[in-house]
């Protein structure tokens, strides 16, 4: 399970799947859209049913790498505890991986139930501009038996923000290099992000 908001997914979001999914052998990876992070506000935010579709279209085609529309069906904050319970409730022989970004993993410890989510599934870090593993380990040390749990991807660093995306989207650039074409059409149909018609491409 790779969260986020995914506001809008990019080419950055799938690279990070399809190299966790290699890495760690994994059947299958699956991107889950927030529909209300608890932790942050979604900048410019177009619905967790568009952010959704967005992420339908970045991993069509990408074997081994789909969309879970879980949280964006729940009412209330998307906590992830909540969702690997519910997971685990259904696919109860099923190991489960949560990915994130060495960023978000330091915060873990300030989330909802952090030993209960790490029962529930390893926690697999990917790199992020700046980021440390020594200080990722050290931030999770609060968290009983969590060094057990954690592994890290060595995937390629790979600098691609939904911030960025968004920017440019907003300037009348094309994004297709962020987020690939189909994400990049959307966007432009449906002028997301103060994006153009026929600027967004």
């Amino acid at each position: 399970m790779l969260g986020g908001t995914f506001n809008p997914p990019t080419l950055g979001h799938l690279a990070i799947a399809r190299h966790a999914r290699q890495q760690l052998a994994l059947d299958r990876v699956v991107l889950m859209p927030a529909a209300a992070p608890p932790h942050k506000q979604v900048a410019d935010d177009p619905g967790p049913q568009v952010r959704l579709k967005m992420c339908e279209l970045l991993v069509h085609g990408a074997e081994g790498v789909g969309v879970c529309d879980l949280e964006t069906r729940r009412e209330g904050p998307s906590y992830t505890v909540d969702t690997l319970q519910e997971l685990h409730a259904r696919h109860p022989e099923t190991e489960l991986t949560f990915i994130v970004g060495a960023d978000v993993a330091s915060t873990l410890p300030a989330w909802r139930e952090p030993r209960e989510l790490l029962s529930l599934a390893r926690l697999a870090v990917a790199a992020r501009p700046g980021s440390d593993r020594g200080e990722v380990l050290d931030a999770l040390a609060s968290v009983d038996g969590a060094s057990e749990r954690v592994c890290f991807l060595d995937a390629p660093l790979i600098d691609v923000s939904s911030s960025r995306a968004r920017e440019r989207a907003a300037a009348g650039q094309r994004i297709d290099r962020l987020v690939g074409g189909e994400v990049a059409e959307f966007v432009r149909e449906h002028a997301l992000y103060g994006a153009r018609v026929g600027t967004a491409g």
